[in-house]
């Protein structure tokens, strides 16, 4: 089994350490800059559990060297997965998969969804170049859950959880997905095969889309955001205008918002992914986990003044400091005139 995993960064390279520790795969990594220079000196280091594993996968930074795949896993950050659409082109045989693994609204969520079936999201897929590039029939949703970051090039720290849910767009327990699970078990992560990976996203989502802005809006850890009465509030404001979106699109919430909010404050002091990229001045992944949501309440025309305001303060923040990543401005999100509901 050939096995890709583009941008090796925290999960990507989490991910490489188990598979390359199983003899049916062959695995390669894209990767860039210090970090693959420091892969191919010294190999993949992962520090887990008190414990420093050392791998040597193959690592480039072409992927034209690589050739066709069965699998490839895109481990980059949306706006990064956009931008390289093309660039995975030269591993796409005729039956390669490709998983995706970023958080958020993913840019083939339309792909065979009854009642919206072709829907394309112009603040995920600007200009459809993923959906041209790598074609959504392609597509393998996965919903991660472990934590982990690059604490130097090189290495990867292991934080906590070993969860990648999949599942494909149109619900079927497809053989691909069967192998996929099994090698993921074998190197030692969870991989449930999930009839509705849409349902899994939204629970996820449900709390990065108010958890994460709001930390960086107000440089605050994740317990605050959830238990601080005002942020509290306005989180669960959020999250209501969310599930009434989500619902409209068919999917359903096996955990209810007071649950799920609670279940943030008991992971105490965490700094959220968007806190930390703030910090550290890297782009801010907010297209992905707001103005999707913001644009698919649109098209069904559910309003979502909570979700409005926060998003406009968290652009507006990683617009002075330059860390909100932009489109070209013909392939710029816009907004969008809403549908018929499917009965």
């Amino acid at each position: 089994m050939r096995i890709c995993i583009y941008g090796a960064g925290a999960i990507g390279g989490y991910l490489a350490a188990g598979l390359s520790a199983i003899g049916e795969v062959e695995l390669s990594l894209v990767a860039r800059g210090a970090h693959l220079a420091k892969i191919q000196q010294d190999g993949l280091k992962l520090l887990i559990d008190g414990e420093e594993k050392t791998c040597r996968p193959r690592a480039t930074h072409d992927p034209a060297t690589l050739g066709p795949q069965d699998y490839v896993i895109v481990g980059l950050k949306a706006h990064q997965a956009w931008a390289s659409a093309a660039q995975t082109r030269p591993l796409l045989g005729p039956h390669t998969a490709v998983v995706t693994c970023q958080n958020g609204v993913p840019w083939w969520y339309g792909y065979g969804l009854a009642g919206f079936d072709g829907m394309r999201l112009r603040s995920v897929d600007p200009g459809d170049r993923q959906w041209n590039a790598i074609g959504p029939e392609r597509a393998i949703g996965c919903v991660v859950y472990p934590a982990t970051d690059l604490p130097a090039p090189g290495v990867v720290r292991h934080i906590y959880g070993n969860k990648f849910s999949l599942g494909e767009p149109d619900g079927r327990m497809s053989e691909r997905c069967r192998a996929l699970s099994r090698v993921l078990e074998q190197a030692g992560f969870s991989a449930p095969v999930l009839s509705d990976i849409r349902s899994e996203l939204w629970l996820k989502l449900w709390g990065n889309l108010c958890f994460n802005p709001i930390s960086a809006l107000t440089r605050t850890t994740l317990d605050v955001v959830a238990t601080e009465p005002a942020l509290r509030a306005l989180s669960a404001r959020m999250m209501s205008e969310a599930k009434d979106i989500a619902v409209r699109f068919g999917a359903s919430f096996r955990v209810d918002m007071e649950r799920r909010i609670n279940g943030a404050a008991r992971v105490g002091a965490h700094r959220t992914s968007m806190l930390q990229d703030l910090e550290k001045s890297r782009p801010l992944e907010i297209d992905a986990l707001l103005t999707a949501v913001q644009e698919m309440g649109r098209l069904v025309d559910v309003k979502t003044p909570y979700i409005d305001t926060v998003l406009g303060l968290v652009q507006q923040l990683g617009r002075s400091l330059a860390v909100y990543p932009t489109f070209p401005l013909e392939t710029a999100p816009v907004a969008q005139q809403p549908l018929s509901v499917a009965s």
